[in-house]
């Protein structure tokens, strides 16, 4: 199993950070749910300059930033989602 892994991941930059990202939203979602279970509010943040951020925390070289999750007490109730699809425009059933 272990050669397989490897050589699905060996000198592929972009599978890595395909896979990097996706265990980043894994990541993500897990803590907003654990922080939601303990009273808290979170939004995962996107639309900031990365590399910024990046040259502020002194980021290594082979490391992404994938997105922020901020946590804390909310003081208002959330905007509705304007636009959102109704669930029969979203769900197939049984089919393409």
């Amino acid at each position: 199993m272990l050669p397989a892994i490897d050589a699905y991941y060996r000198n592929k930059e972009q599978v890595q950070r395909d896979e990097a990202m996706r265990s980043c939203g894994i990541v993500a979602q897990t803590l907003m749910l654990a922080a939601k279970s303990l009273g808290y509010d979170s939004c995962p943040m996107d639309g900031f300059d990365f590399d910024e951020v990046g040259k502020h925390i002194n980021l290594p070289d082979d490391h992404v930033i994938a997105m922020f999750v901020a946590i804390g007490k909310g003081t208002k109730e959330a905007w509705p989602r304007p636009g959102q699809l109704s669930l029969d425009e979203v769900v197939i059933t049984n089919s393409f």
